[in-house]
């Protein structure tokens, strides 16, 4: 994994094998692939954003599933 702080890009490589297409999975991620197809690496723009984002939806889900738990317990309770 390199971060590239200037540009603000995450490149996560998976194989040091030549990289022979790309497919663009969204506007900011990009999935390199070798001759076979298979995916050896992942390019990120805008990183932070995107990881701040990611991991805000992650805990906002993880909250809400537990709040829905805690409710569930008190009207299970009642």
């Amino acid at each position: 994994m390199t971060y590239f702080n200037k540009e603000d890009v995450l490149h996560l490589l998976i194989s040091e094998e030549q990289e022979h297409n790309s497919i663009e999975l969204s506007p900011d991620i990009t999935a390199e692939l070798n001759e076979k197809g298979e995916l050896i690496g992942i390019e990120i723009l805008n990183a932070s954003v995107f990881i701040r984002d990611s991991l805000l939806k992650s805990a906002q889900a993880k909250v809400l599933n537990i709040l829905s738990k805690h409710d569930e317990s008190l009207d299970a309770d009642a």
